[in-house]
């Protein structure tokens, strides 16, 4: 800690890098790029951060809600941020008095953005309330901060934080049961659909959620590998219905832009998984990427590669409310895109589900004689069809896939929306304040 001079009392807001799964939510969610990132840790920036809270409810493990109260000229620098493990010890009133600061400051909280806020459900509600900034993105203001922190109201209750680096026994072992590729093989991408089985142990999870798998051995500075976030590709009652156990959809680069070789950690390991291998798992995480519960509640998905894991788990769990006779209705919309159709993930099984059950846009941006078609370019001449769900309350909107192609689909249903007479404004207050835009990219 940098010793200084200044011993005004400071509420300094940290990020626990034990708990941290380097998910980046809450980068994203931040609307003054307080929060940043290198190889080791995400850091706050105490110069930037006006705490807000906005990165509160994104945090699936909860390692961003800490606080350290530090003479302000002293607080804990980036430099230092990022090589951390594990956050400081509190200081105690005597150290904090040996640095300067004093009674009368002790006897006072330093104060915060809002004290009323002082718990997760209290700033989720707030988040809930506040307007959307009318300006339109593109012109400053971040495509996330359109998206909701809130799940829809019908959505079922997800569990959390079961099993992670603060938990008793830290990881659960999943045992592998199955390892297919889900695209052709190429030169630079290579998709798995992996299943892990959990036995006896319990592992509830709900469509949209994430779970943490930890590679074996150690990281370059001698310390094991932090956990890698993948989302779940099946639906509530398992890849298998009757059984334990939840498939995820991975991949791994085989190249970079410069055609050299590379080798991701977690996803190597997971694609090179043999059935009988285990695998030690965190989680699950995510409390609001949720799908809805309710009769006749529509689902218009939009994702890219392997974003399409959350939506596979939605589609798949509405096939079998059908097949079962259990659900009445709603419209299920799927907009997927995809370099070519050879690296879109299950695009085989895709073309055998019903029309009559979902309606399926592709788009493809490196299809040889092929103009490029981006999936922003698929829901713009669906816009007829789109409007009359922005308007819905009871359609609800998710996007999952890499974080570039946030703001094409933001501004796309902007225009979707302006084409139709509708004010842009209203419609994106009503898609976040009642949990109906979910943007998760990375």
């Amino acid at each position: 800690m940098d010793m200084a001079t200044d011993t005004t009392l400071l509420k300094q807001h940290l990020i626990d890098p034990a708990i941290c799964i380097r998910c980046g939510a809450c980068e994203a969610a931040c609307p003054i790029q307080a929060i940043s990132h290198d190889a080791n840790n995400y850091v706050v920036d105490p110069s930037i951060c006006e705490k807000c809270l906005a990165c509160i409810p994104v945090c699936p493990t909860g390692a961003i809600d800490n606080w350290r109260m530090v003479p302000k000229a002293s607080a804990y620098p980036l430099a230092e941020q990022f090589g951390w493990f594990d956050l400081p010890e509190e200081l105690t009133p005597a150290q904090l008095a040996e640095m300067g600061v004093g009674a009368d400051a002790l006897a006072q909280d330093a104060p915060v953005a809002d004290e009323s806020l002082k718990t997760l459900a209290q700033a989720q509600a707030a988040l809930a309330q506040a307007a959307v900034d009318p300006a339109q993105p593109g012109a400053g203001t971040p495509p996330a901060s359109y998206g909701a922190k809130l799940p829809p109201w019908s959505a079922a209750h997800a569990y959390t934080n079961l099993y992670g680096a603060r938990a008793a026994d830290k990881t659960v072992t999943a045992t592998c049961v199955g390892n297919v590729r889900v695209t052709e093989v190429g030169r630079e991408y290579d998709t798995h659909h992996v299943i892990l089985d959990f036995g006896a142990m319990p592992f509830p999870v709900l469509e949209g959620q994430s779970i943490g798998v930890v590679p074996p051995g150690l990281d370059e500075r001698g310390k094991p590998h932090f956990a890698r976030q993948y989302s779940v590709a099946s639906p509530r009652n398992g890849e298998r219905p009757g059984y334990n156990n939840l498939s995820l959809t991975i991949k791994r680069v085989l190249e970079d832009h410069q055609g050299n070789p590379v080798r991701g950690v977690a996803s190597n390991y997971m694609c090179d998984l043999k059935v009988g291998d285990k695998v030690q798992v965190i989680g699950p995480f995510g409390a609001t990427f949720l799908m809805p519960n309710h009769p006749k509640s529509h689902v218009v998905m939009i994702c890219t590669g392997t974003g399409s894991a959350p939506m596979r788990a939605m589609t798949e769990w509405r096939r079998r409310l059908r097949k079962s006779g259990k659900f009445e209705g709603g419209k299920l919309l799927l907009f997927f895109g995809a370099r070519t159709k050879e690296e879109l993930p299950y695009f085989g099984p895709l073309q055998t589900l019903p029309k009559d059950f979902i309606d399926i846009n592709f788009a493809f941006s490196r299809t040889p004689g092929q103009p490029k078609t981006y999936v922003q370019d698929r829901m713009r001449a669906r816009a007829a069809d789109l409007a009359p769900l922005l308007q819905d309350s009871n359609a609800f909107f998710y996007v999952c896939g890499l974080k570039s192609m946030e703001e094409g689909v933001v501004l796309a249903l902007r225009d979707v929306a302006q084409q139709a007479g509708l004010s842009w404004d209203a419609i994106a207050a009503a898609l976040k304040s009642e949990g109906r835009l979910h943007l998760e990219t990375y």
